[in-house]
């Protein structure tokens, strides 16, 4: 928050000398404490300004389905149906939005492998009373990171830093038990000076196939991640390169019209809503 200035009220003596000499050392001494506190007679005694906040860093964020390429989707969610993505809804496609792809590999009577991706981009404005576009972000990393490690059902949770990626970022890895099935998921949230990319990734072995490792894909989490927020940057560049070389985007079909996911059919996904967590 910031804090509300302080007028300096300088008081004035309300009698003076009848010698001049005094009258003069008072108007000096009176002019040297209003100079030291800021003020001046002409302002009134109160010299002090509204506490400002530094502008925010990115004024936009790219497209959610073109943060991350046709070969990390590939690798990633590579049965996907809809290559495109899916965008989330939001009420403001400025500060907010995301994306979700989802993947079944399915082998039959030999079992089938489930992936599910989500990219999730947050901006914050800076505000006056709110304080910086990057404190603010700061905050809603910090909410994000400990809503992951409070998952309902999770087991085994394991939070760990990640350098190199934004300006901090830190993935939550847990198990989630769905009727018969292990879901691993992975939530790597990253914040890069006033906006906050969380990829949510999970996978699963269905129908008595193997579960997938949680180290591969804790590293293909973090792959997307650095992808998405690099996308971000260059979204905030000069001549605003809203997408990465080998964008998703380039030669796939029409995305679908803008709705928020109901299913993914395994029940194991995290929220799908677009907007952020509360600070």
């Amino acid at each position: 928050m910031g804090a509300a200035a302080v007028p300096v009220i300088l008081f004035a003596s309300a009698c003076s000398s009848d010698s001049g000499s005094d009258g003069d050392k008072k108007d000096s001494g009176d002019k040297a404490s209003a100079s030291a506190s800021g003020g001046s007679e002409d302002s009134g005694g109160s010299g002090d300004k509204a506490a400002t906040v530094e502008k925010a860093a990115f004024a936009k964020l790219p497209e959610p389905c073109d943060t991350l390429s046709k070969k990390t989707l590939g690798d990633l969610v590579p049965a996907a149906k809809n290559k495109a993505g899916k965008t989330g809804t939001s009420d403001d496609v400025s500060t907010r939005g995301n994306c979700t792809w989802d993947s079944l590999d399915n082998n039959g009577v030999d079992g089938s492998q489930f992936r599910w991706l989500r990219v999730s981009l947050n901006r914050f404005e800076s505000d006056q009373s709110l304080g910086s576009g990057a404190k603010r972000a700061q905050g809603n990393f910090t909410k994000q990171v400990t809503d992951a490690q409070a998952a309902k059902d999770a087991k085994g949770v394991k939070t760990t830093p990640v350098p190199g990626v934004g300006d901090q970022a830190t993935l939550v890895s847990y198990d989630v038990k769905k009727e018969k099935d292990t879901f691993k998921q992975q939530t790597l949230v990253a914040r890069v000076e006033n906006a906050v990319v969380t990829v949510d990734y999970n996978g699963a072995g269905l129908a008595g196939d193997k579960s997938p490792d949680a180290s591969t894909l804790a590293k293909a989490t973090e792959k997307a991640a650095k992808e998405a927020v690099a996308a971000v940057a260059a979204a905030n560049k000069a001549g605003g390169a809203d997408k990465p070389s080998g964008s998703a985007k380039d030669d796939k079909p029409a995305k679908d019209d803008k709705s928020s996911d109901s299913s993914d059919g395994s029940g194991a996904k995290p929220e799908t809503d677009a907007k952020p967590k509360s600070e």
